[in-house]
């Protein structure tokens, strides 16, 4: 989906579906990211933009203490309700690029599918300068990619878009590829401008299957989906549902999730 800038306030609305819809990230990714930077009861991690906290169990169960920074207000309240029986877990309702942390404080600062919304250079810069000599940064993201089997639900589906959304966004329709490797490793060599050594990356993929009211509840905590008025949208949503059920009546979404690595040194 794209990226509009000014609309990552739109998340916070849906909060609830957002955190039921949307999806963790695999098991392979945590342990890569453990074996780059182990984690135990003295390690502390940063998570930035925790969202529904798809991304935060895992790192909580290693034992480490987890402060998360989360703009949005409703997500802070989900997710301290959420990890309640951690008692080394925090939030604070705030922009990572505002918030105050001590120089060299952290072992691991990780982003899931949210560090784009944090200017690049204050972003880089700020977790540099809060990690750890030896401290990791991990940045993954999960690209969804639509139906490659049913051809005919592609066109419909374009159709819906074209009329609903890029009518209302005047935008051009186009077909962006699928997520590739080498769009993460250049993701990757970002953090290398910022004094990052110890570079990586890695790609993983799932598939997922959704009813034509599953999907249209996914789209609904997209940014440029929320933004669209209700006149707009409700149309947009049922012209959506109605290409998928005329079209076998599930869609199948194939993500490519990227995790890229970067030591302090």
């Amino acid at each position: 989906m794209p990226v509009i800038p000014g609309l990552g306030w739109t998340f916070d609305t849906v909060a609830a579906t957002y955190e039921k819809l949307r999806p963790g990230y695999v098991d392979a990714l945590y342990q890569d990211v453990f074996v780059y930077c182990p984690l135990d009861a003295s390690s502390r991690a940063v998570e930035v933009g925790i969202g529904g906290g798809q991304a935060t169990r895992p790192i909580l169960e290693t034992g480490c203490a987890v402060t998360a920074v989360e703009p949005g207000a409703q997500f802070c309240n989900l997710c301290r309700e959420k990890f309640a029986a951690y008692p080394k877990f925090s939030v604070i309702n705030g922009k990572f690029e505002e918030s105050d942390f001590p120089p060299e404080s952290c072992d691991l600062v990780y982003s899931a599918s949210a560090f784009h919304w944090v200017p690049e250079e204050v972003g880089y810069r700020k977790v540099f300068d809060i990690l750890k000599p030896g401290g990791a940064f991990a940045r993954f993201a999960n690209h969804p990619w639509r139906d490659k089997g049913n051809p005919e639900l592609a066109t419909a589906l374009d159709e819906a878009y074209a009329k609903y959304y890029h009518t209302y966004y005047r935008s051009v329709p186009r077909l962006e590829d699928e997520y590739t490797e080498a769009q993460a490793l250049r993701r990757a060599e970002i953090a290398a401008k910022y004094g990052f050594t110890d570079i990586r990356y890695m790609l993983y993929r799932r598939t997922r299957a959704f009813s034509a009211q599953e999907y249209t509840m996914l789209l609904g905590t997209y940014s440029d989906h929320i933004a669209l008025p209700e006149d707009v949208r409700w149309p947009f949503f049922r012209a959506v549902e109605e290409a998928i059920e005329a079209h076998g009546g599930t869609i199948h979404i194939y993500d490519t999730i990227d995790l890229q690595l970067a030591r302090k040194p």
